[in-house]
């Protein structure tokens, strides 16, 4: 048990260090903030439009629509413009919550990467780095990717995701391969 718990442990500081490296100094995900001089407008306009926080698809049938009826939008809509807004009242900057999240669900998740990888003893190291990346592409198929295919973000957003997978994921990887594995 103390090596899965340092095992996770570590894996959770790699995980959570990369995140980090990815969203701030590598940037790889600056494709997701886009700029818009007309912001004060358009946030202006949306606090006068919608009273809770919430994710808006626009334009989408009111609550109650029968279905023949909300199937017809998307073809009254092809070709037009379209957006998801997700909207909140107020700002809140509070950093210490997230990352107190982020690092136990990090932590939750190698914690069970390693249990899953050991019910049949501990594999070789390269199982368990193949394991780790396996568990990073199936985050980013499952998540990211099919927001992409049934939404249509940017392909652009999917590169920094991708990437983040990969690497994190290897990173674990090649970690637990050889932690697991050291007598």
């Amino acid at each position: 048990m103390k090596k899965w718990l340092i095992g996770s442990l570590v894996g959770a500081v790699l995980l959570f260090g990369w995140q980090f490296l990815s969203w701030t100094m590598l940037k790889l995900h600056e494709a997701e903030a886009k700029y818009t001089s007309g912001q004060d407008s358009v946030l202006n306009y949306l606090s006068s439009a919608l009273k809770e926080d919430g994710i808006y698809m626009l334009p989408t049938v009111p609550p109650g629509t029968p279905e023949k009826e909300a199937m017809e939008l998307g073809q009254k809509m092809d070709g037009k413009p379209w957006a998801t807004v997700m909207y909140k009242t107020a700002y809140k900057h509070d950093m210490a919550r997230p990352m107190i999240r982020g690092f136990l669900v990090d932590l939750f998740l190698v914690f069970s990467l390693i249990y899953i990888l050991t019910r049949g003893g501990t594999p070789k190291g390269m199982r368990i780095f193949a394991g780790a990346v396996a568990l990073g592409l199936v985050t980013f198929l499952w998540g990211p990717y099919t927001q992409h295919n049934w939404f249509q973000t940017p392909t652009e957003t999917l590169t920094g995701h991708l990437i983040d997978s990969l690497v994190a994921w290897g990173l674990v990887g090649i970690w637990l391969g050889w932690w697991l594995n050291k007598k």
